[in-house]
């Protein structure tokens, strides 16, 4: 409950500033605001500021400002105004004002965290350390394109596609930059370089997905309670060396020995403080494939970066651009059909990384209102007739052509982008259900 309210809470900022930048730049224009609303339907709180009614509603997933003659009859007026009100209609402002109202809620959104990271950076970022290690190979998944491939462990990424790579997280960021492409891999291994290539296929946006892992030993960082290896007793830091009979060396060795284990009882080894100890547990099926789980999440050595107020700002500058461009390079990709559909995510997720997020630290609550704010300002400036972006393609034609689209054509395009809206919704709730109740290995 308290994810779901952080979540909530960090969902409404977002959509408070973008309706902020429609709100200020029809102020500017000489409109008149109606209503400004986080949230749709029942109201919950209403309160009278001068001309325009503030609310927050029942359905915390999005916001709207109503504005004077804004989208009713030919000329978007809604009854007879008077000369006065006539001039102070959405309708009757110029195109560019109209374009320029309308675009201000999506561009807030991408400023925001040309604000907010730089404020993050100079707090200190956490991060697993091995994002910003050199891409070695600590595993390698049996039947992956990895492993198709020729990976083998030790392998250390020097390039893709050209492209060199220094760290897993630039591998990871490669990856979304081709993806649906043939990648070409150039690895160091043993002294020599080699050459490996992955064909061209969809859903490859990290390196897991293609089967490759870093190195990670098997110590405890997390226990689920209720699950059996907080019940047998097993501590976070716990290192584990032997399931059964099988000696574990690394995190990827303990899953093959559990689900060897076939839901039997197993002895699980520990080395606790210098000294080996023995615990008695049986996994439980769970998880999305239905695998074996004995409830326990590996630890990860954490590195912070902190910047001073110049360097800050630039690395915020630097990550937000970052950002921006890996966000239009993923769309692009979707709809080219070279990512599949199932990494859409909706609100459920949305709620969700932000309420985690908000129960961590403050940086972490920054990175994540950024990441969230470029997602949510980029998603409403598609040209999709009902979002900001549909909008400001009729004022641009309007601006273009010295001539609006015609009623019947706005109408025709409102509801063929509400069609697509709602199956795209449809989609990501049904993404999000399937994350939840496919349950997450661990």
């Amino acid at each position: 409950m308290v994810t779901v309210i952080a979540g909530i809470i960090m969902l409404g900022i977002l959509v408070f500033i973008h309706e902020l930048g429609h709100f200020c730049v029809a102020k500017m224009a000489g409109v008149k605001v109606l209503k400004f609303s986080l949230g749709f339907g029942p109201r919950l709180v209403s309160r009278q500021w001068g001309e325009t009614e503030y609310m927050i509603c029942a359905v915390p997933l999005g916001g709207y400002v109503q504005m004077l003659g804004e989208g009713s009859g030919e000329n978007g007026e809604s009854g007879e105004l008077t000369p006065e009100e006539r001039t102070r209609s959405y309708a009757a402002k110029s195109p560019g004002k109209r374009l320029a109202i309308v675009a201000a809620g999506p561009l807030m959104n991408l400023v925001l965290p040309f604000l907010v990271l730089p404020l993050a950076y100079m707090i200190g970022v956490s991060m697993p350390a091995f994002l910003e290690a050199r891409p070695c190979v600590g595993y390698v998944v049996a039947d992956s394109d990895g492993a198709a491939a020729g990976f083998s462990p030790g392998d250390c990424i020097e390039s893709i596609n050209g492209q060199s790579v220094a760290s897993w997280s630039e591998a990871n960021r490669k990856l979304i930059t081709f993806a649906g492409d043939d990648l070409d891999f150039v690895v160091q291994r043993d002294g020599r370089r080699l050459g490996l290539q992955i064909p061209a296929a969809a859903g490859h946006l990290e390196t897991q997905a293609i089967g490759l892992f870093p190195d990670q030993e098997a110590r405890v960082g997390g226990l689920a309670l209720g699950m059996p290896a907080e019940a047998a007793g097993l501590r976070e830091g716990d290192l584990i060396v032997q399931v059964g009979e099988m000696p574990i060396k690394s995190w990827y060795d303990l899953r093959i020995g559990i689900q060897q284990g076939q839901g039997q009882p197993q002895v699980v080894a520990v080395e606790r403080d210098g000294e080996r100890l023995e615990f008695t547990l049986t996994a439980q099926r769970g998880g999305r494939d239905d695998d074996y789980l004995i409830g326990i999440a590996p630890a990860q050595e954490l590195i912070t970066k902190r910047y001073g107020p110049v360097a800050a700002m630039a690395a915020g500058a630097g990550r937000t651009l970052e950002l921006i461009d890996l966000t239009i390079v993923f769309i692009q990709k979707l709809f080219g059909g070279n990512v599949s559909v199932d990494n859409i995510g909706g609100p459920i997720t949305v709620v969700q990384v932000a309420g985690q997020a908000a129960q961590t630290d403050v940086s972490s609550i920054l990175l994540v209102l950024a990441f969230l704010s470029i997602q949510l300002g980029i998603l409403n400036l598609l040209p999709i007739p009902i979002l900001d972006g549909g909008h400001i393609v009729f004022n641009l034609f309007e601006l273009i052509f010295r001539r609006p689209l015609s009623p019947r054509t706005r109408e025709i395009a409102q509801q063929i982008g509400l069609m697509l809206l709602i199956l795209l919704m449809i989609l990501a709730f049904y993404n999000d259900l399937m994350r939840i109740f496919g349950g997450i290995g661990g």
